[in-house]
């Protein structure tokens, strides 16, 4: 059925603008500027499959980690490519928000948001017999121990929230540390007291330790009763969010195409079953409300920034 309304879809648009017929004319590729088999992979993939059969055209997704450069040699791929919509980048909240502050070539008006569709699950975890609980356990506890946090990178989001989140809270951690994974093991060995990672690596192990907050403007709902940590600590919500990004110049007839396809796909079973499981959000935000919350993440970005360097 999803197959059918994407269809349906693209035919309408087409019949209001004869410009829609040509695209997509050849391949098109989603570039993902990280590993295969995270949530930013498994969703683009769906909409690549979903547009190659509602278009009949070949659609592929190409991964491009950046190791110690995170998403920015993928991002600047798609930079480097035709403002025709052959090459679509799938990219979280940094390339436009971060990019344009590191002097690669990234322009705040570099990229046009097609959509947002994903935000991550982060959380910030200890173990089951952590003294603390929540944030504000947490805080008190620090005021007279060390606490060492785990996390996957200083300059990501999620790890961002958290240092705001403690020296709002009149703590910082005593020590930090990145980590390519971050799971029960970590806890359970002892590597860090708290961590800063996604549900889904912890997930085995839930009813053994304690979830601090989630990293979000929402609660995650399969945690039940955790809050955020912008709620615990009343700062703004910022999160790790993923979405799909065309370069300056693409025609808006193409990016409403591209769109069509995506709300589709974000708004199908088995993209609603994997938020289900996951506790990811899964939805479609188009390109107006994209463009704004990526201004007001902007803006939010820069006053976290002056707050860490107090």
């Amino acid at each position: 059925m999803k197959h059918l309304l994407a269809s349906a879809a693209l035919a309408a648009m087409a019949a209001a603008s004869p410009a829609l017929a040509e695209y997509p004319d050849g391949p098109v590729q989603f570039i993902v500027p990280w590993p295969p088999g995270d949530f930013e992979d498994i969703l683009t993939r769906m909409i690549a499959d979903d547009m190659a059969k509602a278009t009949g055209q070949s659609v592929s997704v190409v991964n491009r980690p950046g190791g110690g450069d995170g998403p920015f040699p993928g991002a600047l791929e798609v930079l480097n490519a035709p403002n025709d919509g052959s090459v679509i980048g799938s990219f979280v909240i940094g390339v436009p928000v971060v990019g344009p502050k590191i002097d690669i070539g990234i322009e705040e008006d570099s990229f046009v948001p097609v959509g947002i569709f994903l935000t991550y699950p982060f959380v910030l975890a200890a173990s089951g017999d952590a003294p603390y609980s929540n944030m504000a356990e947490l805080a008190a506890y620090a005021q007279d121990n060390d606490v060492v946090l785990g996390h996957f990178g200083a300059g990501l989001t999620p790890t961002k929230v958290s240092f705001v989140a403690a020296k709002e809270m009149g703590f910082e951690f005593a020590d930090d540390s990145a980590f390519d994974l971050l799971d029960c093991n970590t806890l359970s060995s002892g590597d860090a007291d708290v961590i800063n990672t996604t549900l889904a690596l912890i997930e085995p192990c839930l009813d053994e330790i304690n979830v601090l907050g989630s990293i979000g403007a929402d609660p995650i709902e399969k945690l039940g009763g955790v809050q955020t940590l912008a709620a615990q600590a009343n700062i703004a919500p910022l999160e790790l969010w993923n979405g799909l990004f065309v370069t300056k110049g693409t025609p808006q007839e193409v990016i409403d195409t591209i769109a069509g396809v995506a709300e589709q796909t974000m708004a199908s079973e088995a993209a609603q079953t994997l938020m289900q499981e996951t506790g990811a959000a899964v939805y479609w935000q188009g390109q107006a409300e994209a463009q704004a919350r990526i201004e007001a993440d902007r803006a939010t970005d820069a006053a976290f920034n002056a707050k860490l360097a107090e």
